[in-house]
Order: C-alpha cells, then sequence, then structure tokens
C-alpha cells in the first residue's frame, strides 16, 4: 500500500495545523483542533471524538501503536522529521499529531445516570493552566460534569488540552452563561455551593450528600452576584496565613474531595 508522506513544513496541511494550534477563531471557523501526543489521542478516541487525519512520526511511534488508533475513516500520513519538530509543541508529543472535529458541550446535552451528581462550575476562568488543574480535578474526583460559565476563552486552546493531560476528553463537559446555568440547575434539584466569603459556613460544616455544584470564581474577582441569590450555601475554605485567597484549582480540589468523602467515595 502506497503511503501518503510529508516531508516540508510549507505543505498547505501542514501551515493549516500551525494556524489550528495557535487562532481560536480558526477552530471556531471550522470547528477542528489539534491533539499532539498518544495518551491524548487515546482519550479522545475513547470519548468518540471524530479524528479527521493522524500525522506521524515513524521513528516515534511503534506500528502497534498506529494500529491501536487509527481506523479506516481516519486518514493517515506519515511526516519527516523536519515537518513533526515544526509541528510538535514539546519533543515528549510520541510523534503524534491530529486534527479532530469539536464537540458542542451544550447544558441540555449533559447526561447523569446517577441520581446524587456532583458538578464543578467554573466561572469565567482565564488561564489554561488553572483551567487544565481544574479538568484534572474533576477527573481524579470522577465528578459528573464540568460546567464552564460565562467561558473566556477557547476549550480546545492546546495549552488546555495539554496541561489538562487530556482530561478535556474524560469527563462531561457544558459551557453556557450564568444565568441559563442557574437555571439549570435549579430545575434539576441540585443544590448550589458557592465558594463566596460572604454569608458562608465552613466548607467542612456543610452536608454535601444531596445532590451538589460546587461553584467556584477567579481569583482576581471571584463569583458574581448572580450565584449570591442562588446560592442553597456560600461556602468558604479557612484561611490560616497572611493571603486570603487560594489558586482556584487548588480550592476546588478541596471543595470537591471534602464532598467525596462524606460521600465515602462513592
Amino acid at each position: 500500500m502506497h503511503q501518503k508522506e510529508i516531508t516540508s513544513t510549507q505543505n498547505k496541511l501542514i501551515k493549516q495545523i500551525l494556524v489550528l494550534k495557535e487562532k481560536s477563531r480558526e477552530r471556531k471557523k471550522t470547528g477542528l483542533f489539534i491533539i499532539e501526543g498518544i495518551r491524548e489521542l487515546q482519550l479522545s478516541i475513547k470519548a468518540n471524538y471524530k479524528i479527521q487525519t493522524i500525522l506521524y512520526y515513524e521513528d516515534l511511534v511503534s506500528n502497534e501503536e498506529l494500529k491501536s488508533f487509527i481506523s479506516s475513516e481516519t486518514e493517515h500520513i506519515q511526516i519527516s522529521r523536519e515537518v513533526f519538530e515544526k509541528l510538535a509543541h514539546r519533543s515528549s508529543t510520541e510523534g503524534v499529531i491530529a486534527i479532530a472535529q469539536m464537540k458542542q458541550h451544550n447544558l441540555q446535552d449533559l447526561k447523569f445516570p446517577k441520581e446524587n451528581q456532583l458538578i464543578l462550575v467554573a466561572e469565567a476562568p482565564e488561564k489554561p493552566g488553572n483551567i487544565g488543574a481544574l479538568l484534572r480535578t474533576a477527573d481524579a474526583a470522577n465528578v459528573d460534569a464540568v460546567i464552564i460559565a460565562n467561558p473566556k476563552g477557547d476549550l480546545y486552546n492546546s495549552n488546555i488540552i495539554r496541561s489538562s493531560v487530556g482530561c478535556v476528553f474524560t469527563t462531561q463537559i457544558a459551557m453556557g452563561e450564568t444565568t441559563e446555568i442557574i437555571q439549570f440547575l435549579k430545575d434539576k434539584n441540585i443544590g448550589i455551593y458557592s465558594a463566596i466569603l460572604q454569608d458562608a459556613v465552613n466548607y467542612h460544616e456543610q452536608d454535601f450528600t444531596k445532590p451538589t455544584a460546587v461553584v467556584v470564581g477567579t481569583e482576581a474577582i471571584g463569583l458574581s452576584e448572580a450565584w449570591r441569590e442562588a446560592s442553597t450555601q456560600n461556602i468558604k475554605i479557612p484561611m490560616q496565613g497572611e493571603i486570603d485567597s487560594m489558586n482556584v484549582s487548588v480550592a476546588a480540589g478541596i471543595l470537591i474531595f471534602e464532598v467525596k468523602r462524606q460521600r465515602d467515595f462513592k
């Protein structure tokens, strides 16, 4: 079988991949994004993402690994070392880069097979590192969904996929405006526990054994007023040092694992 190969960094497809990696506008326009790395690619396939094209540098990936994620519908193209080095963000990308189709992430598409839901809501997170860490925390706790309120960026930013170590693909994610998310949670009788200092109880004193949404905001401005008004109960982490704020992903981890502890890690 003739194997398609790209050896020039000036190739049209290579230029398209570089634009998709860098430009959110291009990702939104085409509905495509870039995945780097074997683990990330395998997780996306497990999550039923449609993979359009896989490019691989054969010195870094085995035939067995290739067979594990190349299907008959997926175009696969061998690339030269020069092309791979142009595309890869890091040398540990393991020789594999893919073009995949985005999902929609509508609130209405969330499915909750279990009755006693645990949801992480993050309002307006901006830094890719924080979003990635939130998704890793959500995966570690096996939450039922992550909802991003008033999203500032693009979930398929390569830095988010990379910092989440593929956890973009392991948890249900929805996005929407704060007001519609609040209504969604209320319609489903899910308690809203907002990380807000005013009128708050210490997080470990709150009962989280019923359906729960833990809501966190940014370190700079916290949560919007709508969450305070909608909150079943505001919760806080008692601070014992000089500074009165904590990294959002660390705070989310503390709160979510308290919910899990109260539920005996079910």
